[in-house]
């Protein structure tokens, strides 16, 4: 029999008068439909929300940090379903799922421990004369209900990267998670109901596409945080200017292996982290690596070892603990990565293994010798595809990651410190990882991005200060 999953209305279970379904990407087997709210119960969402951002933001701190604990809680005690739902739902080897389900739980976690140690600042203000006296208290407030929009590639954990940290600044938050995957948000939603939090302060909506412009333009929702394409991000925040928008958005990563990276246990753990993190997630994931810009001197050693950790990278059943790189989203993404890569090859690009669509899966692609009017070369591929290019010098190898449209996160494969700080300083991205491939993301840092990867930055603690603002109490006539 098949499940048909309600959704979440001001915190109770609902269920409306349509539904769709939700489909296993490796085998299109039915994983469960999901019931459709109405236009009413949209609205009925949308009214309690602002009903209740006053009361929500008025909670105890002990309040939003207990009901965010007890998620911490029961998302452990379910930590292998929740991982299978991942894998059923979205197609990512169940391997990964757990790591996607111990990243949620510590979202919460963190969530958890800055609510209850964010307090605000103090200042004196007789610094200058006028201020004799005088002593301020600077406290953050909700700026009011957030509307998180939720992406394909992590379920579960970029839904919490919106959940938690609106609970714990007392902000409303109606979720939207995305079409192919809304059943990890939803079971988070079971885990929420649990909780003591007030009705209204949190709603989970799977909403059509189709719909969500009235949702976005709606003046009640004055907070919108939205991961996913750079061209549905930019529209959001074109039509609602006067909102406060945040966006992480896409990227095409590159890992720079320089000449100071040249031993051979150098070369093995740049080339298996390269293999590895182009391919986890199927290369569905704004951080994987999409590019790897070696120096002339390490280059003709580091691309065997690729190929080779590349081709090792095991393909198939997502829910089979070998599977190292399960299916696509879906075959028609499967279908546009391959056309990506076909026009590439077509323009001179040469295949050194992979290049093969077999329905919704497309085999883990090493490309050489892109020409630079390909679509690879500047857009985000978003599959397990990448792309190796010779440099030197550390000259050109850093204005070859700048020479992108994105400017997310990097990798640079260096032991020299200089080069690192100078990466740090030059590289235009949010986040540079030393020694590493760019696919290094800790819930506790700030992570967004420059360009057309985004504005704002999820983090805990600072998309906490994007779903706040500060406001100033002055006291007066004070012994100092």
């Amino acid at each position: 029999m098949t499940t048909t999953h309600d959704f979440w209305l001001a915190g109770r279970r609902a269920s409306g008068d349509s539904d769709f379904e939700v489909r296993h990407p490796f085998d299109d087997s039915l994983v469960g439909k999901v019931s459709v709210p109405t236009d009413a119960q949209v609205e009925e969402a949308v009214a309690a929300a602002a009903a209740a951002a006053p009361v929500f933001a008025a909670t105890p701190a002990h309040v939003r940090a207990g009901a965010l604990d007890h998620v911490v809680k029961r998302m452990t005690e379910r930590a292998e379903e929740i991982a299978r739902l991942i894998t059923a739902e979205n197609g990512k080897p169940v391997k990964w799922a757990r790591g996607e389900v111990g990243r949620a739980i510590s979202v919460f976690r963190w969530a958890a421990e800055e609510a209850r140690r964010t307090n605000g600042e103090t200042m004196r203000l007789d610094t200058d004369p006028g201020g004799v006296g005088r002593f301020a208290v600077v406290r953050k407030f909700p700026r009011g209900v957030v509307l998180g929009i939720a992406p394909f590639n992590f379920p579960l954990n970029l839904v919490a990267h919106k959940v938690a940290p609106a609970i714990a600044v007392g902000a409303p938050i109606i979720l939207k998670p995305a079409p192919a995957t809304p059943i990890s948000a939803l079971l988070l939603g079971e885990i929420l109901a649990e909780t003591d939090l007030p009705a209204g302060s949190w709603s989970i909506l799977p909403v059509p596409n189709e719909k969500m412009p009235a949702l976005v333009q709606d003046p009640r929702l004055p907070v919108i945080s939205f991961t996913g394409s750079d061209k549905v991000g930019y529209q959001i925040m074109d039509s609602v200017p006067r909102k406060h928008v945040t966006l992480e958005l896409g990227g095409n990563a590159a890992a720079v292996v320089l000449a100071d990276w040249s031993s051979e246990a150098d070369i093995e753990w740049a080339a298996s982290r390269i293999a590895t993190f182009s391919n986890y997630s199927a290369g569905q994931s704004c951080i994987a690596v999409q590019r790897v810009i070696a120096d002339a001197s390490v280059y003709d050693a580091l691309v065997e070892k690729i190929v080779a950790k590349v081709q090792a990278q095991v393909t198939g059943d997502p829910s089979d603990e070998a599977t190292d790189v399960g299916p696509l989203v879906d075959e028609n993404a499967a279908k546009r990565v391959e056309s990506w890569v076909d026009e590439a090859v077509a323009k001179g690009a040469k295949v050194l293994t992979g290049g093969v669509r077999a329905g919704a899966a497309y085999a883990p692609t090493v490309l050489a010798e892109l020409p630079g009017d390909a679509i690879l070369a500047t857009a985000e591929v978003f599959g397990p595809v990448l792309s190796l290019h010779k440099v030197d010098g550390v000259d050109e190898a850093f204005a070859a990651v700048n020479d992108s449209k994105y400017g997310l996160q990097a990798g640079v494969f260096t032991h020299d410190l200089q080069t690192a700080f100078r990466a740090h300083s030059e590289l235009q991205v949010g986040g540079v990882i030393i020694g590493d491939a760019p696919s290094y993301r800790a819930d506790q840092m700030p992570y967004g991005g420059v360009k057309d990867s985004g504005v704002g930055r999820e983090g805990v603690k600072y998309a906490m200060g994007d779903f706040t603002y500060e406001r100033v109490l002055v006291l007066t006539g004070l012994d100092l």
